[in-house]
């Protein structure tokens, strides 16, 4: 009988507990969905305050080079099926460029277990070819063609914000239908489009051992015609009739392990350089990053490219890299996928004082070269502006929510934004830098996009600078759908909110 109370006892106490256990997983749910619905509020009128006067002309947007076809599959899927047997038992960290199937296997292992995004060459035309026919012939719902190229999905995003869009891009007959008509385009018509391989995966997809902590791609390509920039001339021509506000240089990662002829890089990027320094001080001119790993072309880009530039856009990964080629002259792979915000904005800070101090030290009088006066850094969770105060960049604060709002979309591939479709990834609160006795910002209801004025000091004179920075929280997507050209796309619709 006291067993029987006993045993009674013990089930009461476990319903008990089941039942506060829902209660407070309900109430913590609650309290998420709740907190989720008043960002996406705040975010939506900040967003709203965007709106274009009818009687304002659109802004005038140019962007290069080049474009592609993407063909997209699931990574874990498609590898399963090919190299089921040949799942690496540990990785030997990345590869600068994919020669065969066993490199390829170590280099996606590598990024895939790091959740970083990655674009790799592969030098073998065979391997490749034969990589591009195992995708075709897998389930036709299971893979996807789109247009792609950092040029041509920037310009559809900054046509789709309303801008005016001029393209340098060559392009098959096949390719130009998916590009809006309005769009102009500067650039030959050719036979075929160089085809990107796009490895997509979702988070907690897992191949053998390893496991993906967050959504990313893996993109493997053997380009033949976006290395060589061919568009350039075609576009720095159409420039001298249509005066942009914004100049976009993107796509120069294709140039990244390439085999040029001695020399044919250097001039293909002094081109890129005049084309940059002919434009009127009135056109603002951006570089996109990519993923790059070649030293000697990052080194190359610091002198041809980002003394002329007044604004960079990129990831975390791109972010680090870049910091490390400035600050130290040596390259890094795979960093933190969720770095934390104080971390990034220091880094921000880092490059911002190098490329001013660059130019600080090496123009000599050279009224070509421009002080930088924007980075954009876009993570899964969050965007980060920095503009120097002062400066041609407006509405700093919605072109970070601008961003926030098209990340989700975009990678969730829907303009209805589902709170319940939202993951959470950022606190209520975050330190402005890691440095000791740093101020704190709080996201929320009165502020869902914080911003602050801070002065940055540089060179040896200890010269200072007012920057505004904002810090806009991204509502991640539950069910990552598409993820290949999601920087493109957040980077241009953060440009399109400040011109």
């Amino acid at each position: 009988m006291t067993a029987l109370r006993y045993m009674g006892w013990l089930t009461g106490c476990s319903v008990f507990t089941a039942f506060v256990s829902i209660i407070w997983q309900a109430f913590i749910s609650l309290q998420s969905l709740n907190r989720t619905t008043v960002l996406l509020t705040g975010l939506l009128a900040i967003e709203g305050s965007l709106k274009r006067p009818a009687f304002q002309p659109a802004p005038k947007v140019a962007i290069g080079y080049g474009a592609c076809t993407d063909l997209q599959i699931n990574a874990t899927e498609f590898l399963e099926r090919y190299y089921s047997l040949r799942i690496p038992a540990v990785t030997t960290g990345s590869r600068e460029i994919v020669n065969n199937e066993d490199e390829l296997l170590q280099s996606f292992a590598y990024y895939f277990q790091n959740g970083a995004a990655a674009e790799r060459v592969m030098a073998n035309s065979t391997l490749f070819k034969q990589l591009v026919g195992y995708a075709k012939v897998m389930d036709k719902e299971r893979i996807q063609w789109y247009m792609g190229g950092n040029a041509p999905l920037m310009a559809v995003r900054f046509f789709m914000e309303g801008a005016e869009v001029l393209l340098g891009a060559h392009m098959s007959k096949k390719l130009r239908p998916l590009l809006p008509k309005e769009i102009r385009l500067a650039g030959d018509e050719i036979p075929s489009d160089d085809i990107h391989l796009i490895l997509e995966y979702k988070a907690g997809d897992t191949w053998g051992s390893y496991v993906a902590p967050r959504a990313n791609r893996y993109i493997l390509h053997n380009d033949r015609n976006n290395p060589h920039l061919r568009a350039v001339e075609q576009l720095t021509d159409a420039l001298k009739v249509y005066h942009p506000q914004l100049l976009v240089v993107s796509g120069l990662q294709m140039m990244d392990m390439f085999s040029f002829n001695p020399g044919e890089r250097e001039a293909r990027l002094q081109q890129v350089q005049r084309q940059l320094t002919s434009q009127p001080a009135d056109t603002l001119n951006h570089f996109e990053m990519a993923s790059y790993v070649e030293l000697k072309l990052l080194q190359q880009l610091r002198s041809f490219v980002l003394p002329f530039v007044d604004s960079l856009g990129m990831n975390e990964q791109e972010l680090s890299n870049l910091q490390q080629v400035l600050a130290y002259g040596r390259t890094t792979l795979a960093t933190d996928w969720n770095p934390r915000i104080a971390h990034t904005l220091d880094q921000m800070r880092q490059v911002f004082i190098s490329m001013l101090e660059d130019n600080s030290d090496r123009s000599s009088g050279d009224p070509r070269r421009r002080r930088i006066s924007r980075i954009h850094v876009h993570t899964l969770a969050y965007q980060a502006i920095l503009t120097t105060s002062g400066s041609k960049w407006k509405n700093t604060r919605a072109a970070a929510a601008k961003a926030a709002l098209t990340a989700h979309r975009y990678v969730c591939k829907s303009q209805f934004i589902n709170p319940e479709a939202v993951l959470q990834v950022l606190d209520d609160s975050f330190a402005t830098s890691a440095q000791t006795d740093a101020p704190r910002m709080r996201i929320g209801a009165a502020s869902p996009v914080p911003c602050w004025r801070e002065y940055i000091e540089y060179g040896r004179q200890r010269q200072r600078l007012e920057v505004e920075i904002c810090v806009a929280p991204v509502l991640v997507c539950r069910e990552a759908r598409k993820t290949a050209g999601a920087g493109d796309n957040i980077s241009a619709s953060g440009l399109a909110a400040q011109l």
